[in-house]
């Protein structure tokens, strides 16, 4: 797994093709949001994302955007999460948050972050100290809560856990399209 951390302008053509396809290929194919993807937001973002065997038509495993906050909203947004289906289940997603949460300290020191996450991720971003903040409320249909992690150095991080996937089977949507 190669990790990578960029700013839009460092991303290749490639690496913002395989972004862009692996984000579709989740949330409006398998998840079936009706939006457009690229929402102009992506050029002042930071990308974290890790790939293997760029060859592959969709080698993205993981990524995330993350968008710094303003005067008026100086919170980080963390968004537009995923994780390959081929890789749920197996600790990549907290490989991914953990790189995120290294990115946001480096770049904005002391800066809250905020992510909207479905109700049934709620432990899984507490583990981080993300805590709900706001909601229930619907987003595509779905139940979804707002999570805050405040940004205070000397915070413990979460060790890697690799999960267990207990016989679930996936949908390989990466392999469809």
């Amino acid at each position: 797994m190669n990790w990578k951390t960029l700013e839009f302008d460092q991303l290749s053509a490639r690496e913002l093709y395989v972004v862009l396809r692996a984000r579709s290929a989740v949330f409006v194919v398998e998840q079936s949001h009706v939006c457009l993807d690229a929402d102009g937001r992506d050029e002042h973002a930071l990308h974290v994302f890790a790939t293997e065997d760029m060859a592959r038509p969709m080698p993205i495993l993981a990524y995330a955007r993350v968008q710094p906050g303003d005067a008026e909203d100086p919170e980080i947004t963390i968004d537009k999460v995923l994780t390959s289906p081929l890789r749920r289940g197996d600790g990549t997603a907290e490989l991914l948050i953990e790189r995120v949460l290294d990115a946001v300290s480096e770049r904005w020191p002391g800066r809250a972050a905020r992510v909207s996450a479905p109700l049934g991720l709620r432990g899984f971003y507490e583990q981080f100290g993300f805590r709900k903040t706001e909601g229930p409320y619907l987003e595509h249909g779905v139940a979804f809560i707002g999570l805050t992690r405040q940004g205070h150095g000397g915070q413990p991080r979460v060790n890697s856990r690799r999960r267990a996937r207990n016989g679930a089977s996936f949908v390989d949507t990466f392999e469809l399209l």
